[in-house]
């Protein structure tokens, strides 16, 4: 399985030499540069996920060498810089342009590996973060004790002991992500990042860098397949791939090797594919949308999660799954679901799935006042009537006594559910009325978790 990557980079041979004993002993992956020159082109063969790097160097200095990778677009990895005749000016400089640490030397063994362990381990509490922040639950065990429920947790558990690609269906709403995310956490790559791609959300024609990455004068713009190496790599909504992409992505898995956008030199990748529709990729197949080879690529091991109708004795202990997590995570008042209400939402479609429910349960605790909901409480809140253009339209679902960040939110999905009502599903006709470039609208869709399908 991959290991973290170091690239160090000295143009002492006997401490380049010594430092990659050490960190290979630790079970590190090293790669050595002498100089600048040198370390730039190791930066385009494979991104690194940690580099040592020094600041007097014949060609360029180490400080030169920070600034220009820290432009547009921030440095690709934590940096620890090395010295034995550094300055506190130096050492202040090198912070300020986003170096992790500053070791002096002689290096201290004990030292070099505790700072090198931290920073691995803060970055990957960085990307843990910004998961959190798009994804508003962390990673949890799909919840439900009915049988289908547990055949599928069975299920992903033995499959995630091998590292095959898999392909999850189900409707949407119905936690493919979720699904995903919790396949990750039990396979041996558990350690390794986790990144996704939404397709849809990808400007037409963007596509290949956005996964491949580019490269431009001499700068490097990492795409998600490298930003994903060790790990898994989750493309949600495949289908909506062009067929450009899904060309190129079929020659990357078909040798483990890609050029990135403007690039020359082939990337290696090590990564783990699952990919995720609500569509029924054999028909695209037929008729044309979908490549035949990248469909087989796929599809090595097929998921397919049911929609919460089928399992709705789970309806009840998802209930309090979503009361407690909002009670913890959003400091949301505690109210329990008296069994009329659990009873009527039982029987309820779900047309929307987990994620119906789930937002179903946020907006009563929100809205709601007392311990206790109750069947009439549901029913009212299922049975509300469509959002006016008034603010009388709104008062019945966004309340004013609430902070003006979960206001601004309440509103907005209001209003956007809506306008997505009144355009039919035409995501670029909406885009239109509301003021905004669509891609910016699918982003914002996305982060409040409405289900849309474009219907241009």
């Amino acid at each position: 399985m991959s290991r973290a990557y170091i690239l160090v980079v000295d143009d002492e041979p006997d401490i380049r030499n010594l430092v990659k004993e050490i960190l290979q002993d630790e079970s590190y992956e090293v790669a050595m540069a002498e100089d600048g020159k040198s370390a730039r082109q190791a930066l385009r063969d494979r991104r690194p996920e940690l580099i040592l790097l020094d600041i007097w160097m014949p060609d360029v200095d180490g400080i030169t060498l920070l600034k220009e990778w820290g432009e547009n677009e921030g440095l690709p990895c934590p940096v620890i810089m090395m010295s034995g005749h550094g300055t506190v000016e130096t050492a202040v400089e090198a912070t300020r342009l986003g170096a992790y640490d500053f070791l002096e030397k002689p290096l201290s063994l004990a030292k070099l590996l505790l700072t090198v362990n931290r920073a691995l381990e803060a970055e990957q509490l960085k990307q843990e973060n910004v998961g959190l922040k798009r994804h508003v639950h962390a990673v949890h065990e799909p919840t439900g004790r009915s049988p289908v429920m547990q055949r599928l947790r069975e299920q992903v558990k033995r499959i995630a002991q091998h590292d095959t690609w898999v392909l999850v269906t189900g409707e949407p709403g119905s936690g493919r992500e979720t699904l995903a995310r919790y396949l990750h956490s039990q396979s041996v790559r558990r350690d390794r990042p986790f990144v996704e791609v939404n397709v849809s959300s990808i400007v037409k024609g963007n596509a290949a860098q956005e996964l491949f990455g580019s490269e431009s004068d001499g700068r490097i713009h990492y795409g998600r397949l490298e930003q994903a190496v060790g790990g898994t790599l989750f493309l949600d909504e495949v289908a909506d791939m062009d067929l450009e992409a899904q060309s190129q992505l079929v020659g990357a898995l078909d040798t483990a090797r890609f050029l990135r956008v403007g690039g020359t030199e082939p990337v290696t990748i090590d990564v783990r594919i699952i990919a995720a529709t609500q569509h029924n990729l054999e028909e695209a197949v037929q008729e044309g949308t979908f490549r035949e080879d990248l469909f087989y690529h796929l599809n090595v091991v097929p998921l397919h999660v049911p929609p919460l109708r089928e399992h709705a004795e789970d309806v009840p202990e998802l209930l309090n799954f979503y009361v407690d997590w909002y009670v913890t995570h959003e400091k949301l008042p505690y109210r329990h679901f008296n069994v009329g209400a659990q009873n009527t939402l039982r029987n309820h479609p779900w047309h929307g799935n987990v994620r119906e429910l789930k937002n179903l349960v946020q907006r009563l605790l929100i809205l709601g006042a007392g311990n206790e909901i109750s069947q009439e409480e549901v029913e009212a809140a299922l049975g509300a009537p469509d959002v006016g253009t008034s603010l009388g339209g709104l008062e019945s679902l966004v309340t004013f006594d609430q902070p003006l960040r979960q206001a601004r939110e309440e509103f907005e999905k209001v209003y956007l559910e809506y306008q997505l009502r009144q355009h039919e599903g035409n995501i670029s006709r909406m885009a239109k009325e509301v003021g905004m470039e669509r891609t910016h609208l699918y982003r914002k869709l996305k982060s409040l978790e409405i289900e849309f399908k474009d219907k241009r």
